[in-house]
């Protein structure tokens, strides 16, 4: 089976910094891209960060500056360091990946989603 599977949410004080991962299996890693997409009750789906199978990282506006990405070929991984973290960071991120690169362009082109981990950012 394809599996993404998100970990690091969890509860942070505003201005702190959480680590989120996602793992996956199931797929030839190095050709995908992967994304974070976070989202609350009742908005959209919002871009975070993307990485293509290139390493090249595009950051929604709202984290840029705030967040790093990077991915691993090797152990078939992405990691998000999210600092300077704010109550409106408060979400469920989502991981998604795309075997062409075009989620670049936005969220649709996901071809698998994981099931989502909670950050929580307290005021």
């Amino acid at each position: 089976q394809i599996q993404l599977v998100e970990s690091g949410g969890g509860l942070v004080q505003s201005g702190g910094s959480l680590r989120l991962s996602c793992a996956a299996s199931g797929i030839i890693f190095s050709i995908y891209a992967l994304g974070w997409y976070r989202q609350v009750p009742g908005k959209e789906r919002e871009l975070v960060a993307v990485i293509s199978n290139g390493g090249m990282v595009k950051f929604g506006d709202s984290v840029k500056g705030r967040f790093t990405f990077s991915r691993d070929n090797a152990k078939n991984t992405v990691t998000l360091q999210m600092n300077s973290l704010k109550p409106e960071d408060t979400a469920v991120y989502y991981c998604g990946a795309d075997r062409d690169n075009s989620i670049w362009y936005g969220p649709g082109a996901v071809d698998y989603w994981g099931k989502g981990t909670l950050v929580t950012v307290s005021s």
